[in-house]
C-alpha cells in the first residue's frame, strides 16, 4: 500500500529557461537550459518576420499531484517570440498535493511576445495552481492567452476538479501593473458563478505603453463586434487595464467556439499593430 508521504512525493519538478536575441532579421534563441518533464524543442521558422515560433513540450502528457514545472523565457530587444504548446495542457487527478506551474516572462524593449498556449483542461478531483508573471519593457508588445476548461466533458466532468487557482500579473516599465487572481472550487458555496453555465473561460491580455489611443480605440471596438458575433455560444466583454492597453474576458460553450474567437481576436490585433497575418501554426 502507498503511504500519503509517497504519494506526495510522486511528483516532479522541471525547468525550462529560454533565452532570446535579435540577430539581423531573425530572432534566435541564445541560451536555453532544459530539466524534464520540459523538453526543448528549437524554435520553428513559420514565416519571413524573423518570428521564433516556440512549441512547450512536456511529453509526460499532462500534470500530476505534486508537479512543479517553471518557465522562464527573456526577450531581448527587438526580438518576436510566439509560444504554444501542441496539445491540451492536461491536469490529472490528485489525492492531495496540487500541480503547480509559474511562468516568467521578460519582454525587452520594443519586442513582441505572443502567449497562446492550447486550454487547460482539470480531470475531476485534480488541483492546479498556476502563476503567469510578465514585465514589459518600453514599446514592446504583449498578447497572453488564458483559457481554462470546465474538464472533460465527454467523460461527464464539468466543473469536477478540486480547487485551481490562477494568477496573472503583467507589469510595464513605468511600474504600473495589472493583476488578476481567481479560486475556483466547485464544491465550495457558490462553486463557479456564472460559469456554470458554460465550458470554457478565457482571458486575454495585450499591452503596449506606445500605442496611441485612438489605435486602441479601434482595436477595442473591433474585438467586442468578434464578441458579439457568436450570441449564444460567447459572452464577453472588452475593457482597458489598469496599464496601457486591452483585457478581455470571455466564456464559450463549446472548443470550436472557443477557437474560431481566438483566431478571429488573434487576426484582428496582428492586422492593427504589426499588419502581420495570422500564421498557419505547426503543432508537432
Amino acid at each position: 500500500m502507498i503511504s500519503s508521504r509517497q504519494i506526495e512525493s510522486i511528483g516532479r519538478v522541471g525547468e525550462l529557461v529560454l533565452d532570446y536575441s535579435r540577430h539581423g532579421r531573425e530572432t534566435v534563441l541564445s541560451e536555453f537550459q532544459s530539466r524534464s518533464p520540459w523538453h526543448l524543442f528549437p524554435p520553428i521558422t513559420l514565416d519571413d518576420t524573423g518570428c521564433a515560433y516556440t512549441l512547450l513540450l512536456n511529453p509526460s502528457g499532462g500534470l500530476v499531484g505534486g508537479d512543479q514545472l517553471s518557465l522562464r523565457a527573456r526577450l531581448g530587444p527587438q526580438a518576436h517570440v510566439l509560444f504554444s504548446t501542441p496539445s491540451a495542457n492536461r491536469i490529472y487527478r490528485s489525492v492531495s498535493e496540487p500541480s503547480i506551474q509559474s511562468v516568467d516572462l521578460i519582454v525587452g524593449p520594443g519586442a513582441i511576445g505572443e502567449w497562446l498556449p492550447e486550454v487547460t483542461i482539470p480531470f475531476a478531483g485534480s488541483r492546479f495552481c498556476q502563476r503567469i508573471r510578465a514585465e514589459v519593457g518600453s514599446g514592446a508588445t504583449l498578447l497572453l492567452w488564458d483559457a481554462i476548461a470546465s474538464g472533460r466533458m465527454a467523460r461527464g466532468e464539468r466543473w469536477a476538479f478540486a480547487s485551481l487557482d490562477n494568477e496573472i500579473r503583467i507589469t510595464t516599465a513605468s511600474g504600473r501593473s495589472v493583476l488578476e487572481r481567481y479560486h475556483l472550487n466547485p464544491t465550495e458555496r457558490g462553486g463557479v458563478g456564472l460559469a456554470t453555465a458554460w465550458d470554457y473561460i478565457a482571458t486575454l491580455y495585450l499591452v503596449n505603453d506606445t500605442v496611441n489611443a485612438e489605435v486602441w480605440k479601434r482595436l477595442a471596438e473591433q474585438l467586442a463586434a468578434i464578441l458579439e458575433a457568436r450570441p449564444g455560444s460567447v459572452l464577453g466583454g472588452v475593457s482597458q487595464p489598469a496599464v496601457p492597453g486591452l483585457a478581455v474576458k470571455l466564456v464559450a460553450s463549446s472548443a470550436p467556439d472557443l477557437n474560431a474567437i481566438l483566431e478571429a481576436m488573434w487576426g484582428a490585433i496582428r492586422a492593427h499593430l504589426w499588419r502581420l497575418p495570422v500564421p498557419d501554426l505547426r503543432r508537432y
